[in-house]
């Protein structure tokens, strides 16, 4: 599962995609609109913004806006910022592989190769989904098994 602050942060980041390229938003609007605890949206803000995706403006004209296109921003990177790996064993990592401690072989292990199917697709859909994308959501494709 994600975590909470992911869930933050994606919402909003949509946000921000909805407002319009060039166009900011207050942290007291977008914790309104998206049920964000101001201060927990606060250090969400600022840790975007530290990896750029969002840029801050002070003054009456102020607040943050994206810095990219709504296009441009996958939900895998957001996720991958704030939760860390994509993966649910250390050993199927893009970004902190680790050999699981009991694993005496990995080409030969059977939970590995089942759950390398799901980390496959799953960041299939994570690193091709764009914020644009999920604003669209009749248009998000959905494969049943």
């Amino acid at each position: 599962m994600i975590s909470q602050k992911a869930k933050y942060a994606l919402r909003a980041l949509v946000s921000l995609a909805r407002a319009g390229r060039g166009e900011s938003r207050m942290i007291g609007e977008i914790s309104r609109e998206q049920a964000i605890p101001k201060k927990f949206l606060e250090q969400i803000l600022l840790e975007l913004k530290r990896a750029g995706f969002v840029t801050s403006r002070r003054g009456r004209m102020g607040g943050y806006e994206l810095v990219k296109a709504p296009e441009e921003i996958m939900y895998g990177e957001v996720l991958r910022l704030i939760d860390g790996p994509i993966a649910p064993l250390p050993c199927l990592s893009k970004i902190a592989y680790r050999k699981c401690a009991d694993c005496q072989d990995e080409s030969s292990c059977e939970i590995r190769h089942v759950f390398e199917r799901v980390t496959l697709a799953t960041r299939a859909v994570l690193d091709r989904t764009s914020l644009a994308d999920s604003l669209n959501l009749e248009e998000l494709p959905v494969e049943a098994a």
